[in-house]
């Protein structure tokens, strides 16, 4: 036999994942995260036995609950899904997942129908992870979700209607500080081997920064060599894909960052207790023939893995780092009147922020425009075994 729990598949920007109601789910805990590891078919490489897809921007999570905060429609709680071991991470949110929350809540009626003639809908999501309030707003025509539109974004193939994500309140949203050091650039001392030895140890410049999502940055020449020529984005990005050396590189780096931000304790730990958290972006000035086409390019790892596209609350990172002076990409950066276009592996990303400056610089706006589509809804089945009917609740 087996236990059906209602499932909906959701893309959201270059992501997708399942969403299912906390209601609907054992409370938080060991349990939990045994029904989701079965409904995704983790830990298993192809995910077989389950719904997810096998890549790290496949296999996400959406809880979605009645809103806990004042001033929320919605709690939303992401989990990063891991498919080489039993683990959910939640220490940190996706930004584009995100954007599809706001049209999900709006079909299932968690808020109410808009008024007749009204064209867009304003959900204040409450993300769990951060404590964060973020606001999408939707498209709709007769109280429903628009899906078609002519908002491209690149990575996800054709167009949709039009969703608008407001980031502006994510500053600190894991250290509690835009920069959790206090510095706009340090030198971070990385291990030079998985053993920790010190003999091969390395200082590489970088900036570590926290809105949306904490972010390490580092120069892409330094981390990947200069080259014979400008930075290309999709040439860096298969490179980290097919050296497993240079990811275990970039892994140390993280981790290295992880401590500085006080995420981890050490390093090396890095991996196995905050594996989502932080994202690391090697980014490099836009090579001549582009400059009129993007401000900063980047590539961005996380999981341990190159990210196809690149990440919406890593995006806001980026966007702050650029427009604050003294960081690493405000050095490569040419943002206009706000707007920091960037170059990632599968296209360009738009981000319009803004930052005070002064001795506690803050965060004052982020916002982003994406797309979201609902793919399926329906049962997901997990055995009973894993989820025995007098463990319920």
């Amino acid at each position: 036999m087996q236990r059906a729990i209602p499932t909906c598949l959701m893309r959201g920007g270059t992501s997708k994942g399942i969403f299912l109601y906390a209601k609907d789910l054992p409370p938080a805990g060991p349990l939990r995260d045994a029904v989701i590891l079965r409904i995704f078919g983790s830990p298993d490489v192809r995910q077989i036995d389950g719904l997810a897809g096998a890549d790290v921007l496949t296999s996400k999570l959406a809880i979605i609950g009645p809103p806990s905060v004042p001033g929320a429609d919605v709690d939303y709680t992401f989990g990063q899904v891991s498919f080489v071991k039993p683990q959910v991470d939640y220490g940190g949110n996706c930004g584009n997942l995100s954007s599809a929350v706001g049209p999900f809540v709006i079909d299932e009626g968690i808020v109410p129908p808009p008024p007749d003639g009204q064209d867009t809908v304003t959900i204040n999501i409450h993300n769990t992870n951060t404590g964060a309030i973020l606001r999408a707003t939707v498209s709709v025509s007769g109280g429903r979700v628009c899906v078609d539109g002519d908002t491209e974004i690149g990575g996800v193939p054709g167009s949709g209607a039009r969703i608008d994500l407001d980031f502006s309140a994510t500053q600190g949203s894991v250290t509690g500080a835009l920069l959790p050091t206090g510095l706009r650039v340090e030198q971070l001392l990385v291990p030079g081997a998985e053993d920790g030895s010190r003999e091969a140890e390395e200082l590489l410049e970088a900036t570590l920064l926290d809105a949306g999502q904490p972010m390490v940055f580092v120069d892409a020449a330094a981390l990947l060599g200069a080259g014979s020529g400008p930075f290309d984005v999709a040439e860096a990005a298969a490179r980290l894909d097919a050296d497993q050396a240079l990811l275990r590189r970039v892994e140390r780096l993280r981790g290295a960052a992880a401590v500085r931000m006080g995420i981890v304790g050490r390093w090396q730990d890095a991996e196995s207790l905050s594996p989502y958290t932080p994202f690391v972006a090697l980014v490099a000035p836009p090579p001549p023939g582009a400059a009129a086409a993007w401000d900063l390019s980047a590539v961005c790892v996380f999981m341990q893995r190159v990210h196809k596209a690149y990440a919406v609350t890593g995006s806001v990172a980026t966007t702050a780092a650029a427009l604050l002076p003294g960081t690493l990409p405000h050095r490569m950066a040419r943002p206009t009147d706000g707007l920091l276009r960037i170059g990632h592996p599968s296209g360009v990303m738009e981000v319009h922020g803004a930052v005070e400056d002064g001795s506690q610089p803050k965060l004052l706006k982020a916002a982003i425009t994406r797309t979201a589509r609902r793919l399926m809804d329906g049962n997901a089945y997990i055995p009973w075994s894993v989820w025995p009917a007098e463990s319920k609740m």
